[in-house]
């Protein structure tokens, strides 16, 4: 379990962690009505710094408009947004990296399965850094259980309720003695991980499943994707079918929770060496630096916070 820092930002103000509660006949707890991000905010030589804060704020609106919540756009700037994590980083004053959750909650009462006009209220909180997969080589499981497709619960959109989908999947592949699961869509093929995006490495060029494919569009894939093209690696978004991970030379997955982490192990069948590759080795040790403030090509990526 990570451990959760003991102060979190609900409604209009710092309150103690145990004091962000929802009632249990809101929206939120009925249905799963909440959408939420998360991001890194990270130590470096300058002070902390938050990942992309202003992409995370707009992943916010875009999931409340995909799925009709038309409250929280009407309420919140992208200016007071950044200030309430402010408030919920100095409240808190880590001396570690954290990841932040920051989830837009319905939390009206007893409104029936419906989404516009409903009252909302932000939450933030949080929480130590720790990846939810291995980071030195991790082992998945084809889950048995298919990704949610667009046309059902759109991927695009971060809603909470929608994550029962990998809770069914990651158990499984713990269940069966695993580290995480590879989602295929309903027409077989790949999508990612229960909470991380999927890279492959085949013959020099890094390909990952397109944004047609049910997927996350993930902000660290994104950064993966543009650390690729300004150092000019072969890069391609496409269909991605599932015996191309068997046969690739590498394998990893990349997001705020995963980081970048190789992947040695896919359905029992041990990819590449079962070693971390050197593109992998070669992107993560990039975007370590990135989130770091390290890399002054990326400086414009980080918010500074008290």
């Amino acid at each position: 379990m990570s451990r959760v820092y003991d102060k979190a930002f609900f409604g209009s103000a710092i309150v103690p962690i145990d004091q962000a509660t929802l009632n249990v006949t809101t929206s939120a707890v009925l249905y799963g009505l909440s959408i939420y991000t998360v991001f890194p905010v990270c130590v470096t030589g300058k002070g902390l710094r938050a990942f992309r804060l202003k992409e995370h704020f707009k992943r916010l609106l875009d999931s409340a408009r995909i799925i009709g919540i038309d409250t929280f756009e009407k309420e919140w700037t992208e200016a007071k947004f950044i200030d309430a994590v402010q408030q919920t980083v100095s409240a808190n004053a880590p001396h570690e990296d954290v990841f932040v959750r920051a989830t837009v909650h319905v939390n009206e009462r007893v409104p029936g399965t419906r989404s516009r006009g409903l009252a909302t209220v932000l939450s933030i909180f949080l929480y130590e850094a720790a990846p939810i997969i291995p980071q030195d080589g991790a082992r998945l499981k084809t889950s048995v259980w298919r990704r949610v497709p667009d046309y059902a619960i759109p991927s695009r959109a971060k809603v909470n309720g929608a994550y029962v989908n990998s809770v069914l999947a990651k158990q499984d592949a713990l269940d069966s003695g695993y580290d995480d699961c590879i989602f295929l869509d309903t027409e077989g093929h790949v999508c990612e991980l229960s909470a991380a995006n999927i890279f492959l490495v085949r013959g020099g060029t890094l390909i990952t499943p397109g944004t047609g494919s049910d997927i996350l569009e993930g902000i660290n894939r994104r950064t993966v994707i543009e650390i690729a093209r300004s150092t000019g690696i072969a890069l391609e978004e496409r269909t991605v079918d599932l015996t191309e991970l068997y046969v690739a030379d590498e394998v990893f997955a990349c997001g705020t929770s995963s980081f970048i982490a190789p992947i040695k192990e896919i359905d029992a069948r041990t990819i590449g060496t079962g070693l971390m590759g050197p593109l992998t080795a070669r992107l993560r040790e990039k975007h370590t630096r990135i989130l770091h403030g390290e890399d002054p090509e990326y400086a414009n990526l980080l918010t500074p916070l008290p």
